[in-house]
């Protein structure tokens, strides 16, 4: 009896172990299932084929896009290029009997010049493009708006010129009242632009370095105390974007979102003369680093001592 216990047991045990790769073989499956149906969506779609870059809302963006996925495609041919002369060698050169010697290969000057030579073409075409790409994102041409944004600990600023609004010719003149909001911890604010129009960010920091980042315009650049940054760009398409500091400027970083919405000129223009008839206007330039920007509302401790 004991015997036949034993015999069964054993028996259990080796289906249990005949099993557990049929189980790790259905995870499997069952992981690959999920992760291709993730894909479905048109977002993510897009995102694989631009080699997870987001969309391109503003005329600038393809040409960051292009270099980026360009790039991507130079580095994964030179990766299986590279990768596939490995696995030749190990497989063609191997060792076959225990006595075998294998040629010995010293040197040899065309295959020097040859890994000399394509590192330092594929280096030079990279840089061209690269530079061709900068000077035209960061291009200065006359611009037909231009905001000062300010970051603050720990939310941002936008200052928008009332100069042009309501029907005016809206040119690059020296505005002197501008009409503001000021972001708190607890409303995320919105950076309202017009469609079709160049728009230019003059970047402001009153105190720590912060970063301007819009995801959605490919366009990131740091906000420097004490020097001016800026950039330009020409929103294409009428939505709402996401807006983030990508530099860690302090305890409440990451709470310093904002939104970016794409409205038509005449929507823009009633947005600012609505700002301006709430009062929320400065007579005498941007604020870049007044009290009220300096400032950022809702950080107070609860009774148990957190922060809200």
């Amino acid at each position: 009896m004991g015997l036949q216990l034993s015999r069964s047991g054993a028996g259990a045990v080796r289906r249990s172990a005949a099993s557990a790769p049929r189980r790790v073989a259905l995870a499997a499956s069952l992981g690959a299932a999920l992760l291709v149906l993730s894909g479905c969506s048109e977002e993510t779609q897009y995102q694989l084929k631009h080699f997870g870059l987001p969309g391109q809302a503003t005329e600038e963006a393809p040409y960051i896009a292009d270099l980026w996925i360009w790039s991507w495609v130079a580095a994964l041919a030179t990766g299986i290029l590279v990768w596939g002369l490995i696995f030749w060698v190990v497989v063609r050169y191997r060792r076959r009997s225990a006595d075998e010697v294998p040629v010995q290969t010293r040197y040899n000057l065309p295959l020097e010049i040859f890994y000399t030579i394509a590192p330092v073409m594929m280096v030079i075409v990279f840089f061209f493009h690269t530079v061709q790409v900068q000077n035209t994102v960061l291009d200065d041409s006359e611009p037909d708006l231009t905001l000062e944004i300010v970051g603050q600990q720990w939310s941002w600023t936008f200052n928008y010129p009332t100069d042009g609004v309501g029907g005016g010719d809206r040119e690059e003149v020296e505005s002197s009242e501008y009409a503001y909001l000021v972001g708190t911890a607890s409303q995320i604010p919105t950076l309202v632009l017009p469609r079709g129009e160049t728009v230019r960010f003059n970047l402001h920091s009153p105190d720590v370095i912060h970063g301007f980042w819009i995801p959605g315009f490919l366009m990131k650049m740091d906000v420097v105390p004490g020097r001016l940054n800026h950039f330009q760009v020409t929103p294409t398409e009428e939505g709402t974007f996401a807006g983030k500091c990508t530099e860690l400027c302090g305890v409440y970083h990451s709470r310093m979102l904002f939104n970016v919405e794409v409205v038509s000129p005449e929507e823009y223009d009633a947005y600012v003369e609505g700002l301006a008839e709430n009062g929320d206007v400065s007579a005498n330039g941007p604020l870049v680093g007044g009290e009220d920007a300096r400032t950022t509302r809702g950080l107070h401790n609860d009774d148990n001592g957190g922060s809200e």
